[in-house]
């Protein structure tokens, strides 16, 4: 059941979400060569409490940590761990944050020194394909539009769309309904409506979309060893139109990144 939101609710997950979006643009200035991804995730726990939230992963399906850390071939649900980080990796972080009960989720893949060109295009194609699934979500359209549009935006450059992890809706629940998956037809699935809430969240492979999971019982990789980039937003729909709970403001701050890709689905507060 997919369960909408009013513009009351909808302005309390955008606190959540800023919550992680902030804390995100904290991890972008702390990610170097050297640096374990344990060592973030105190930070990302001490942040997100000192903003008077409670962190959403930690203790969610028993999952051990606050942030969900996955370098190179690691596509989402890495552990943090005492590895240090190396010049060349690259770094999705997850992170989630819990705030007057209702949720805020996303993430964003990050560069670790100079990566390889191939990885750069790779970072770049699944971002933008963020927004190509971004302005599928309107009121009328379908889930099949959104997964439609980046699954075509990607596999154009020959990449691998993860087909077993979807997007979701989001509120009180980390999970709800409806499944937001990254491939799909147009005119399929259930129908946006206004107030529903989604996480939207391509996880985009350097080569095969095949999967598989390590023994941890969390951490999933890419089958054949190749780099994978995971973006993700929480969008609201308000008047038929897609608008940002989270940014990617801070992040961008933080690693001196000018764009205005987040321009056309902005959310005013003050007109909630």
């Amino acid at each position: 059941m997919i369960i909408t939101k009013t513009r009351e609710e909808i302005k309390l997950m955008h606190e959540s979400a800023q919550i992680v979006s902030k804390t995100l643009g904290m991890i972008a200035k702390e990610i170097k060569p050297g640096v374990t991804t344990l060592h973030l995730d105190k930070l990302a726990e001490a942040f997100i409490r000192d903003h008077g939230a409670v962190p959403g992963f930690l203790g969610l399906y028993d999952f051990p940590n606050t942030l969900c850390v996955s370098p190179n071939a690691q596509v989402v649900h890495g552990i943090p761990n005492n590895k240090a980080l190396e010049e060349g990796d690259i770094l999705s972080v997850d992170c989630g944050a819990i705030k007057n009960e209702y949720y805020g989720d996303h993430a964003y893949t990050f560069e670790v020194g100079e990566v390889d060109d191939d990885v750069k295009q790779l970072i770049r194609i699944t971002k933008e394909s963020l927004y190509k699934g971004i302005a599928q979500f309107v009121a009328g359209n379908r889930v099949g539009d959104v997964g439609y549009a980046i699954q075509k935006y990607t596999e154009q450059h020959g990449y691998g769309v993860v087909r077993e992890l979807v997007g979701h809706g989001l509120g009180k629940t980390m999970h709800e309904d409806p499944q937001m998956p990254n491939y799909g037809k147009r005119g399929r699935g259930k129908k946006f409506t206004e107030g529903m809430t989604v996480a939207i969240e391509p996880m985009i492979n350097l080569g095969t979309k095949r999967i598989k999971q390590l023994p941890d019982g969390w951490t999933i990789l890419t089958s054949d060893g190749k780099p994978s980039i995971h973006f993700e937003h929480d969008v609201a729909l308000i008047d038929g139109q897609p608008r940002l709970l989270s940014t990617f403001d801070y992040v961008h701050e933080a690693l001196g990144i000018e764009t205005k890709e987040e321009d056309p689905y902005r959310l005013d507060v003050s007109l909630l």
